[in-house]
């Protein structure tokens, strides 16, 4: 009924502000939901509080997996002018709305389709230390009973199970890829690859990207920095702090993890290259 409702009236629903891009298991939910404590920024249609669910919605998975449903689904997930004018009035100034869905950054279609749909939106990115980006998605996967295979030996068989997935995404717009949405461990934390397919369609003033141990450190002060990106005041977020799906604990092996450090070494460096910035937090080889 809902998404009907939003359907039918998807002329009335303006573009997203913003756009949270990823990194999958780099901290986009906890961003997310840190986000919507401030007053100006406003959740998806239909609010939580109109569902039998605990939390606002976070992604439409609109650019990746779901772009045969057309614009007027995707517009029926967000705001409409109404709505935005009710609460910019209980806010005392204009809101924002927007999404966060962290397969964006890595699939090959989403970065232009983006641009060509929602040219006018900021792109939020929240990039984790790869090495620990990579053991945490697996991690994800093995707690959702879908992976059986031992960490070093689904590293082995990444490449064989994503072969030619990323090509045949390409070719065919309707198809949707479990290996390469969810097998990719080490590929989802080669950053560098990633964005330079979104810069190709975003000039560079559009982005901000914050280092997932910066945001755990202060998440206020993270905020508060996307909030000037995207021309908010800054607001205090009293419930920032909450971490949001974690994975379950484990242990890294010395070794896999120093083979990990040093595959990653030229992706990060060509990463800070690309955005005039350094990330201290990661590990070097």
């Amino acid at each position: 009924m809902f998404r009907a409702y939003g359907m039918a009236t998807a002329s009335a629903r303006p573009d997203p502000d913003f756009l949270l891009i990823g990194a999958k298991r780099g901290g986009s939910t906890s961003l997310y939901y840190a986000l919507l404590e401030h007053p100006r920024i406003i959740p998806l249609f239909p609010a939580a509080g109109l569902l039998p669910k605990a939390n606002h919605t976070k992604g439409v998975h609109f650019f990746d997996s779901n772009y045969e449903r057309g614009l007027r689904w995707y517009r029926s997930h967000l705001p409409s002018r109404t709505a935005r004018s009710r609460a910019a009035r209980r806010a005392g100034g204009p809101v924002l709305a927007g999404e966060g869905s962290p397969y964006y950054l890595h699939h090959p279609l989403a970065a232009r389709r983006a641009r060509q749909d929602v040219p006018g939106a900021r792109i939020l990115l929240i990039l984790r230390d790869p090495v620990e980006r990579t053991f945490s998605h697996y991690r994800e996967r093995v707690r959702s009973g879908v992976e059986n295979l031992p960490f070093e030996e689904a590293l082995a068989m990444e490449a064989e199970r994503t072969a030619g997935e990323e090509r045949r995404l390409i070719s065919d717009p309707t198809y949707r890829s479990y290996a390469h949405e969810q097998q990719s461990y080490v590929a989802q934390s080669e950053y560098d690859v990633a964005l330079r397919r979104w810069f190709e369609h975003f000039p560079a003033d559009r982005f901000h990207v914050i280092g997932s141990e910066e945001f755990y450190r202060d998440q206020q002060r993270a905020c508060d920095e996307v909030a000037d990106f995207l021309g908010l005041p800054h607001a205090p977020l009293p419930d920032a702090g909450k971490v949001w799906n974690p994975a379950p604990k484990a242990e890294l092996s010395a070794s896999t993890r120093r083979r990990l450090v040093e595959h990653f070494a030229p992706h990060n460096a060509a990463l800070e290259k690309l955005l005039g910035r350094s990330f201290p937090d990661w590990a070097a080889p």
